[in-house]
């Protein structure tokens, strides 16, 4: 067996962290390929090592002197390399950091240097193979992840190699340069690293056991979710409920390799698995509820819209052309309505509002602010009837409003609106008539 691991930020902030990490990997021979993150928090007002470099290379690009800056990092280092009790000097790559900062190598040069040197450190102390991401992983021209080249290179130089540790976060552009993914892209990393090797699991380990049902801000104590499929998940990351980046699924989806989310603080917990289907039927109707705030609703109204060919087609092309991307479009015979980030429509709003009266001519626009999304996600949904009207009946009961509802063809998910005020008073009576009801 063969398993790709990834450790996050807060599995690897100190010394203890990452004497955690190298006996998990020593305690299951098949962890042969690891992916570090760069140091999290160590305490809950400390400050993210990726976060530091951000600030030391800005300093930087305003010209002032970064050498306490570099010294702060290099100590953070140092304080874990002493705590292993490692033989080993990492001086010279911060003297050449410093000095490639101050030659404006790049927001993303900066920001890899985190994973980059703990990898090194991870190595030593495992002593596993050390592989520089910026060999292997490789974006094109216009910065887009090359995943085909990518996989072909990775497959070459892994296959006669045993016991490797790849920095997650970074690879290289075609001149070199080091180029990132987005923030947490080290999940991104270890799922590309899992689909080269051909790995049976991909273990991503976090300061968390597993996916929950719901968010514990607002729920209690939510129940963990055992097995999860990936169209679930990204139904539910959409909305906020993910403990991983929700680009790591596509890689190993591709070679149909399940994903395990572990906790490094409690590795006797079996997780979260996700995976491409399952025969297991799930122990809720529904798998997890998630949400997020802060939308707002174009609501057009006009007679007879129903029979205008290209009415819909005319009014998203209004969306498009100011630049604003949609969400959901419910409709009715004589309505038609278009869901959308209000942050992102508010300095837009009359622009389009003017738009739409010249592309559709309609009798009447609304606009409805302050609503609330969720989705209730669910395998168990398919099979099931009455789902929606437990749904009503639960939030009828807690005196919520639905102002919104929509179901995908799928039946994997429902969707509603609701207002922004009553968010977490319905994620709590969704969670109760869904979950704790089958307790």
């Amino acid at each position: 067996m063969k398993k790709a691991v990834k450790f996050g930020g807060s599995s690897l902030a100190t010394a203890e962290q990452m004497k955690k990490v190298a006996k998990i990997i020593r305690d299951d021979d098949s962890r042969r390929y690891v992916v570090p993150s760069a140091p999290g928090r160590r305490y809950s007002d400390d400050a993210k090592v990726t976060d530091l470099l951000y600030q030391c290379y800005d300093a930087a690009m305003r010209g002032e002197d970064i050498e306490g800056r570099i010294a702060a990092i290099k100590a953070r280092y140092d304080e874990i390399i002493g705590g292993l009790g490692l033989d080993l000097d990492l001086s010279d790559e911060f003297a050449l950091m410093q000095d490639l900062f101050m030659r404006k190598a790049g927001r993303d040069y900066a920001a890899s240097r985190g994973e980059y040197l703990n990898g090194i450190i991870l190595a030593k102390y495992l002593d596993y193979r050390f592989i520089d991401a910026a060999e292997v992983i490789l974006f094109d021209e216009k910065g887009v992840f090359d995943s085909e080249n990518t996989n072909d290179l990775l497959r070459r130089r892994l296959e006669n190699l045993d016991r490797v540790v790849v920095p997650g976060f970074y690879g290289a552009m075609p001149d070199g340069s080091i180029k990132t993914f987005s923030r947490g892209g080290s999940d991104i990393t270890g799922s590309i690293i899992a689909r080269a090797v051909r790995a049976d699991v991909y273990e991503n380990w976090t300061d968390v056991s597993g996916m929950l049902t719901s968010d514990p801000h607002i729920v209690d104590n939510p129940e963990p979710i055992e097995t999860i499929t990936y169209r679930e998940l990204r139904e539910l990351a959409y909305m906020g409920a993910t403990v991983m980046h929700e680009d790591a699924i596509f890689p190993v989806r591709r070679e149909g390799i399940p994903i395990n989310i572990r906790n490094t603080n409690r590795p006797q917990d079996p997780g979260t698995m996700i995976v491409e289907s399952t025969c297991r039927q799930p122990k809720h109707l529904i798998t997890g509820v998630a949400g997020k705030k802060g939308f707002c609703s174009i609501n057009i109204e006009k007679e007879m819209m129903n029979s205008e060919i290209g009415f819909g087609r005319r009014v998203l092309q209004v969306i498009e052309e100011n630049g604003i991307s949609f969400e959901h479009t419910p409709s009715g015979i004589d309505t038609f309505s278009i869901l959308v980030h209000q942050s992102e429509f508010a300095e837009k709003e009359q622009s389009v509002i003017a738009g739409l009266h010249r592309a559709v001519n309609p009798s009447s626009i609304d606009l409805e602010s302050d609503l609330a999304l969720i989705a209730i996600v669910g395998r168990g949904m398919k099979a099931a009837k009455g789902t929606a009207g437990r749904l009503f009946s639960a939030l009828a009961l807690a005196n919520i409003n639905i102002k919104m509802i929509d179901q995908g063809s799928s039946e994997l998910n429902i969707i509603i609106g609701v207002r922004n005020d009553d968010f977490e008073a319905a994620i709590r009576a969704i969670y109760a008539v869904f979950i704790e009801s089958d307790m």
